[in-house]
Formats: structure tokens, sequence, C-alpha cells
């Protein structure tokens, strides 16, 4: 019998060795070498080479960023809020609250481990947590501003981390080859690419703030990542994406670098930033409003109130007054009067021209720390 088995055995190993002779002839038209198989000379091939350099630089400079904020449940639960439901499962009270958690990425930029992200990521949240290298570190939030949406976090723990390069994002053009390396979706160190498809944007936010647009594919989770030139260096923090249905449809906008470094600065000196203030209420000049002041345009803000007190009361500006300029720089609307405000140090001076009673009148205002 065991000769038998030893027979069938030897029979079966023929018999599949010849199954599989038939089946790599089957292939082997299949397995000959494409004719477009090339030497890897060509630009399309320098340009693949230059992604992996760049994954290869940025995959232990970007980090996953966890978050933890208790929310208190709410509203009422008819078997939770029974007590007799309760008692039945050993439970004295009803549960009080939840835990959400959320993603998002960020990106190392000192050897001692701060980090630049968004400031969306990490508001209103009682823990961070971030995973380095597949290391996992609790981080303290440094400080964070609402208005630039960027927020500077610091590693707990000891290490030699490997931080960014800044480029200039001055220098960004539209067309310019950009990759996005983040979480989406949890998914870590998820790399895409794309061009520049708009600079200036300052339709995101109320504030006018400029955004780099790119159709590289961004996603939930994605915030607060790099958008990175092909000179592996960072232009720009992934912030937000047009989107119907909360989904990547090509349009992206990316905070550029050299304004996150600006707000950096100030994150880790101050725990803030620091903002000029003048104290006025402004609303837009409308054509019938400008017409009827003797304006020639709607350029320009009118002063609606003034904080009581505060510089511009003091100065003499009032409400009906149109600032048309600062420092002798055309004020267009309420969010260039904000910024330009705002970047001025406080204590400084500045010399505010308005028009009153038709005629241009100007203001000597002493710049204020905005509350």
């Amino acid at each position: 019998m065991a000769k038998l088995f030893k027979i069938i055995f030897f029979i079966s190993i023929v018999i599949c060795s010849g199954n599989l002779m038939s089946q790599s002839s089957f292939l082997s038209e299949a397995e000959k070498k494409s004719p477009l198989k090339k030497n890897n000379k060509s630009s399309a091939y320098e340009l693949q080479n230059t992604f992996h350099e760049i994954y290869n630089q940025y995959k232990d400079s970007v980090v996953f960023i966890s978050t933890e904020k208790t929310v208190n449940a709410g509203g009422y639960n008819p078997f939770m809020d029974d007590p007799v439901f309760r008692e039945f499962f050993g439970m004295k009270e009803a549960p009080k609250a939840r835990k959400d958690r959320g993603l998002g990425t960020g990106f190392i930029i000192s050897s001692d481990g701060y980090i630049c992200t968004n400031c969306h990521v990490v508001q209103n949240v009682d823990s961070v947590t971030v995973t380095v290298s597949d290391k996992t570190y609790k981080a303290e939030i440094v400080g964070m501003d609402k208005i630039t949406d960027i927020a500077l976090l610091k590693i707990q723990g000891k290490g030699n981390f490997k931080p960014i390069y800044f480029g200039n994002s001055e220098e960004v053009k539209v067309g310019d080859f950009v990759i996005a390396i983040g979480n989406p979706f949890g998914l870590d160190k998820t790399f895409t690419t794309g061009v520049v498809s708009g600079t200036a944007r300052r339709q995101l936010d109320e504030m006018g703030n400029s955004h780099i647009q790119t159709d590289a594919a961004i996603n939930q989770g994605n915030s607060g990542g790099p958008l990175i030139n092909l000179d592996g260096e960072v232009i720009g923090v992934n912030r937000a994406i047009l989107s119907g249905a909360g989904g990547n449809i090509g349009i992206g906008f990316a905070i550029p670098i050299n304004n996150a470094k600006e707000t950096i600065i100030e994150l880790k000196k101050y725990g803030k930033v620091k903002r000029g203030f003048i104290g006025i209420g402004m609303s837009p000049l409308s054509e019938e409003t400008a017409a009827k002041l003797g304006l020639k345009n709607t350029q320009g803000v009118l002063v609606v109130s003034t904080v009581k007190n505060g510089p511009a009361a003091r100065s003499g500006i009032k409400e009906g007054d149109v600032i048309i300029k600062i420092d002798n720089t055309p004020v267009n609307d309420g969010a260039a009067l904000t910024n330009i405000i705002g970047s001025k140090q406080i204590g400084s001076i500045v010399k505010i021209t308005a028009w009153r009673n038709k005629t241009s009148m100007n203001f000597q205002i002493t710049v204020q720390e905005r509350p």
C-alpha cells in the first residue's frame, strides 16, 4: 500500500509539473520584455525618481496627528435614562459624555520636536498624540491662531527628529509641480501629486488670507500637511478643499509657507499672534453710499462705530467717515484694512486718511494690541 502511495504521489508530481510547464508556455508571450521599457533615462523617469527622493526625504518628517475631546452626550435616551435598564446592566447613572476622536497631519520644523499644523486640527481638544516614524508621542499645544489657521505643537519626549526644509512661497508660479503628503481618512503618509492651479486666492475666508490653489488630491486628514515643490521644499500648509460632498474634486488650498512662518515665530514667542488694533466697526462701501458722500468709487471702508476710548476714537475718527488710505497705501476693503493694521507693530503710529464732508482728512493713530 505504501508503494502504491509513492507511485501515485510521484505520478501526481509529474502531472503537476506538466501543468506548470503548460501554463508557463501559455504565459511566455506576455512575459516578454515590453518594447517600451527603457533605461530609465527619459524626463518622465527623472521626475518619477524625484518623487521617490522627496518621499524618502519626508517620510520621517510628516507626522500623523490624533486628537481626542470629551463631548457631552446630551439629549434624551429612552434606554440610558431608564433606571431599570441601567440597573439591569449594572450602570449607576446615564453616561454624560462621549469621546470624539479626530485626525490630521503635521510636519516637523525642528530637531527638538516642534510641529506645524492647522489650528482647526487641534482646536478645542483635550489631548494630542503624534506618530513619527511608527513611534507615538504626546504633544503639547504651544499656541494656535484661528485667523491664519496655524498651530504650533511640541513633542513631549526625547528624540532627534527630522525637520523639513522651508521654501519661498513668493516664488511659487501657476503650473509648478507640487506634492502633498498627509493622512487622508487615516491612510498614513499618502503621497499625491499635482500642480499649482492658482496663487493669491483670497476667497477662502472673510479675512482675505492668501492661499495657494492646487489640484493635488487633498482630503479629510490632509489638513496641516506640507505642500512640497520639486526641490524638496515646503511651500505651503494644506488647509482645505472646495467640495460639495466632502471628497476631493481637484480644488485644494494651502497656506503660503512665508505666512505660516511669521505666525509660527509669534506662537513660539508668545503662544499667540499679536495683531494691531485701532478700534472701529466697519462696513463695505456701496455705490449708492459712495455717490452720496461724493466719492468716485467704492474703494475704502465705512466706519459704522468706534470703540469708546479706543485708538481711532481718541484720534478723532468718527462714525460715517470713510477710511481710504493707511500710510498712503490705498484701502480697498475691510480685509485689506484688517491685514494692514494687523501687521503693524504694537505701539507704532500710523497715518489714516479718511473722507469726511467731501474732503480728505489725516489722523495719527497709535496701534494697540487686538484684545
